[in-house]
């Protein structure tokens, strides 16, 4: 037991510490009345029961958080770590093969072991107030599912980095970035085409006054939109949603079939507005290159610590490798991600403001502010968020700040 090792047992106290104070804090605001300007959102028998849903989340998510902490903690201590590498050993000595098995043993031990905590939350909880719509036959299709794509798609980027270590030493990083790069250009584009429909069905949106009005806007601002799907998200969650994806001819605008049941057309073209506006501020540029930019920061300093063998003493494992020194590591870096995360979330929080503007300006204030209100309501959403829990968390504006900046002349 290094100093690293105390320093990373800290990191781990401190960031649950922290967390349950911030939630604390939250919670404290679930009896709060509702916002001037966001009376009509709740009715009071409503807001009763998003108060009531808000609270069994906050509950749930202590006994949750506190679990896994003294999970994580009774694996360093009881050399947990050192268990797993030494188990591996005994079955290769291939480092590619060894970081495999050992990631794949504590990932799905840790799925298998969280596995009631999310089936009581999808299957208790959701279904409570009424936003499941999974079936137990779905929910474990997806598990399965998302564990061959882990295994394909993280199992082979993870060979890749470490026989780019094996080849080119302590400069892995950069052909490990570059790689990494291709690979995050690759799925922005192709994400909706390739990894969606294995979960959901996605259809082209039917012909008709909603479709007409999209491409009208569409038109209007310069926008050329060929692809503008509905998939069946009301198969797992009555909530909804709508995204854009991809760049060129490859973009696409994606309608939650429960957002169009949701909503008046002039609301969802309004929401469409918004998300187009993402795309016209360069927002989703932004965003990937700053993605990019911090993936190459990590992967440098990753590469000046992957081969001390303190970094693998750390977690409690006795021979030095690159997959202790990875978990290791990523837990050391932790509070570095943490910092970069707010600052990613505050410059989300803008692009938001910005996004909205753009529809105001380019179609209508209203609609857009009467959409955020049913959203709002139907997926029973916190109207009264603690500003530091906000500032820590959120990477969309509160609704009420958003609803002023609306409003504004601006």
């Amino acid at each position: 037991m290094n100093t690293l090792f105390y320093a990373i047992v800290a990191i781990l106290v401190f960031q649950y510490v922290l967390e349950t104070l911030l939630d604390y804090l939250n919670a404290r605001h679930y009896n709060d009345p509702i916002p001037e300007g966001l009376t009509d959102v709740f009715d009071e028998e409503e807001y009763r029961k998003s108060q009531a849903y808000k609270k069994t989340n906050y509950k749930f998510g202590v006994i949750t958080s506190t679990f896994s902490l003294i999970l994580t903690l009774g694996f360093l201590f009881f050399g947990g770590f050192e268990w797993v590498d030494q188990l591996v050993r005994g079955i290769t000595t291939n480092p590619i093969l060894m970081a495999l098995l050992f990631f794949g043993i504590i990932f799905i031990g840790n799925d298998l072991i969280s596995l009631p905590f999310s089936y009581y939350s999808t299957f208790v909880i959701e279904e409570k107030f009424g936003f499941n719509k999974t079936s137990k036959g779905l929910f474990f299709i997806d598990k399965l599912k998302g564990w061959a794509m882990l295994a394909v798609v993280g199992g082979g980027m993870l060979s890749l980095i470490i026989w780019f270590f094996q080849w080119a030493g302590s400069y892995f990083w950069l052909y490990a970035w570059l790689i990494i790069s291709v690979f995050t250009l690759f799925m922005n584009l192709f994400y909706s085409k390739l990894i969606v429909p294995l979960f959901n069905k996605q259809t082209p949106l039917e012909q008709g006054s909603l479709k007409s009005k999209i491409e009208q806007f569409a038109k209007n601002v310069g926008f050329e939109l060929q692809n503008i799907f509905v998939i069946d998200g009301s198969k797992r969650s009555t909530k909804a949603n709508a995204y854009f994806s991809g760049f060129g001819r490859e973009k696409r605008v994606t309608l939650f079939d429960t957002l169009i049941n949701d909503l008046e057309e002039e609301e969802i073209v309004a929401v469409l507005a918004h998300e187009v506006g993402h795309y016209k501020k360069n927002h989703i540029i932004y965003n990937l290159v700053a993605s990019l930019v911090l993936t190459g920061v990590t992967l440098f300093i990753l590469s000046l610590f992957v081969n001390n063998p303190l970094v693998s003493y750390a977690i409690g494992v006795s021979n030095p490798s690159f997959h202790a020194a990875l978990v290791g590591f990523g837990i050391l870096y932790s509070p570095i991600s943490e910092i970069t995360g707010l600052i990613m979330n505050h410059l989300s929080r803008k692009f938001e403001y910005q996004a909205d503007n753009y529809a105001k300006h380019t179609y209508a204030a209203l609609p857009l502010i009467t959409s955020l209100k049913k959203l709002s309501k139907n997926s029973l959403s916190n109207l009264t968020p603690h500003p530091a829990y906000v500032f820590m968390h959120y990477s969309h504006p509160p609704l009420t700040k958003r609803i002023a900046n609306l409003i504004s002349e601006k």
